[in-house]
């Protein structure tokens, strides 16, 4: 009798934080529109590709384009940015359904599991102070670790290294469709569970409606999806 070789685990799991574990990209789509207003523009979803899911430095270049603002004003646009939405994610930043449950079950079964953001240094180890204090990742990668953030490669492939993984074994968990392109690029298989921005469908990226979804047959599928 023929029998159905059980699925492979992942060999780790690769979270983003913003809007993915932690409900955060309100308070960043907040923060980004105090300090457009400061520049006399008036945030609307036009602005949302170039801010949603998008490295600091990123959206202050943005909002400095849309101004016609001189570029010396990058630097302090993207302190602000930071400062603000540091202070917004160290009042507290609600996880999003599901996470908890996800993370506790990946930490029993023995699965490695990281944290990949595009957030700086600080907002990440705000979270992880708070939100996501007791969570037991073997490491978490800001923007500040890697010369190029999402929506290239390098954090993933960084993650990928430093579990001495195959990208391709390993599975991404995003909400964006910068983090998306990020992790496929990257090469590794995608679980995408959207927040504020439709993510489109491609060649291996699994969707789920919620983390509440999600499970380790779940994580360990999206590894044969074509």
């Amino acid at each position: 009798m023929r029998t159905t070789a059980p699925a492979a685990l992942p060999s780790a799991v690769l979270f983003d934080m913003d809007g993915t574990l932690v409900d955060t990209e309100v308070l960043w789509w907040e923060t980004a529109r105090e300090v457009a207003a400061g520049l006399g523009h008036l945030l609307s979803d036009a602005d949302a590709p170039e801010v949603v899911g998008r490295a600091v430095a990123d959206t202050a270049a943005h909002l400095i384009g849309v101004t016609g603002g001189d570029a010396s004003a990058l630097p302090g646009t993207a302190a602000e940015l930071t400062d603000s939405f540091f202070r917004k994610v160290d009042a507290g930043a609600p996880l999003r359904p599901g996470a908890a449950a996800l993370l506790a079950s990946l930490e029993g079964a023995g699965v490695p599991f990281a944290l990949v953001s595009a957030s700086p240094r600080s907002v990440v180890d705000a979270v992880v102070a708070g939100s996501l204090a007791g969570v037991d990742f073997a490491f978490t990668l800001s923007a500040d670790d890697t010369v190029r953030t999402k929506p290239h490669p390098d954090p993933y492939r960084a993650a990928a290294e430093r579990f001495a993984a195959d990208p391709a074994a390993c599975v991404a968990v995003e909400d964006s469709p910068d983090g998306t392109a990020s992790a496929d690029a990257a090469g590794c298989a995608v679980l995408v569970v959207p927040s504020l921005l439709p993510v489109a469908p491609g060649r291996g990226r699994t969707f789920a409606r919620s983390l509440e979804e999600v499970d380790l047959g779940v994580l360990s599928d999206c590894l044969r999806r074509p």
